[in-house]
């Protein structure tokens, strides 16, 4: 008896153990659903941190000029929340289900690397462009 219940101590131990985060071979290879939820946290992750950056490197173009800097703030707040929005309306239909971390970093990847897209546009102004709101270098 005593033997049995250390087996299922030792069971129930590694069946709540944190996963490893996947790797890159992991993640080319993926059939589970699990490792896919985590490639694709992962991928979003990463381009998180491009758009971040980008967008702090922005804020420094206009540190000379406060009323675009506060538009800035406030048009990347409003698309963060028109994102998680938008990822939350059109996730619906697998909502609770064991995909939707997968499809739920799909949507915000999307969203997001459109997003850095424009602030490349930004940052890429010709001097004279009137139409962008970034200053050129």
């Amino acid at each position: 008896m005593r033997r049995r219940m250390k087996n299922v101590v030792v069971a129930a131990a590694i069946a709540i153990a944190p996963a490893p985060i996947a790797s890159a071979n992991d993640c080319a290879t993926a059939t589970d659903q699990r490792t896919m939820n985590e490639c694709a946290d992962k991928a979003y992750k990463k381009l998180d941190a491009e758009l971040n950056a980008l967008y702090k490197l922005i804020k420094q173009r206009l540190k000379n000029d406060t009323d675009t800097t506060k538009l800035l703030v406030a048009a990347q707040r409003a698309w963060v929340s028109f994102r998680d929005a938008e990822c939350k309306f059109s996730t619906l239909a697998v909502s609770g289900g064991s995909v939707y971390p997968m499809i739920y970093s799909g949507c915000v990847y999307r969203l997001t690397r459109n997003r850095i897209d424009d602030f490349k546009g930004y940052l890429m102004c010709e001097e004279g462009n009137l139409s962008c709101p970034v200053p050129s270098k």
